[in-house]
């Protein structure tokens, strides 16, 4: 599955809204988009009111890379969405929140949504004592997330921990354990629980055409 490996800066310019792609550095004035909250490429200041079809492409866009997904992949979780019961939106935003990349980063485990998915890759989490290493996976009900790695990557995790408790909170569908270095997923995520500015109406009416 491929990956995008340009510049995170200057997603959050194209999309015209912060993505937290980098972690801390979103919320401090070194953040790119807060010192040049504009588009990329050249005549970027000629703007026109853009169509319905653009509307509805770039709410797909920035979900896309709210969760560092490529295009197939992405089609993949809309498809899984349409097929289970209830409104296809609320469904598409649970799946995305129930990657095992991303119970990692709402958890506190890592900065960001990306350095999840190296922890992840790297062989270092296990659901129920299985050991995982597709960042892609969705966690179910009552799954237990922990971390099994050397003394110092466990001391750099916890501190990762204090530091975002700073920051952002756990959401309420799940339990941080930071002693055992636990995450407990005690319901799953219901769309109330986002919050994530992304209107997921139109990226159903984008994929029903």
């Amino acid at each position: 599955m491929g990956r995008y490996t340009g510049p995170n800066c200057r997603l959050c310019r194209k999309e015209n809204t912060k993505l937290f792609l980098k972690g801390h550095k979103c919320n401090t004035e070194k953040c790119s988009f807060t010192k040049r909250p504009t588009p990329p490429g050249m005549h970027t200041r000629i703007s026109s009111k853009p169509s319905y079809y653009a509307l509805q492409l770039r709410e797909k866009q920035k979900a896309k890379r709210i969760y560092g997904m490529m295009e197939e992949q992405f089609r993949r979780f809309f498809r899984m969405a349409t097929k289970a019961k209830g409104s296809t939106g609320a469904k598409l935003l649970e799946l995305l929140e129930r990657r095992i990349d991303n119970v990692i980063y709402r958890g506190l485990f890592s900065h960001s949504r990306k350095q999840a998915r190296q922890i992840v890759s790297h062989g270092f989490i296990f659901i129920n004592t299985k050991r995982v290493n597709i960042p892609s996976r969705i966690i179910k009900e009552n799954d237990e997330i922990t971390v099994k790695a050397h003394a110092t990557f466990i001391q750099e995790l916890k501190n990762t921990i204090d530091f975002n408790t700073k920051e952002r909170s756990v959401p309420s569908w799940l339990i941080l354990d930071k002693d055992n270095l636990k995450i407990k997923v005690s319901r799953l995520p219901q769309r109330e629980d986002l919050n994530i500015a992304i209107n997921d109406q139109l990226i159903v009416e984008l994929y029903s055409k």
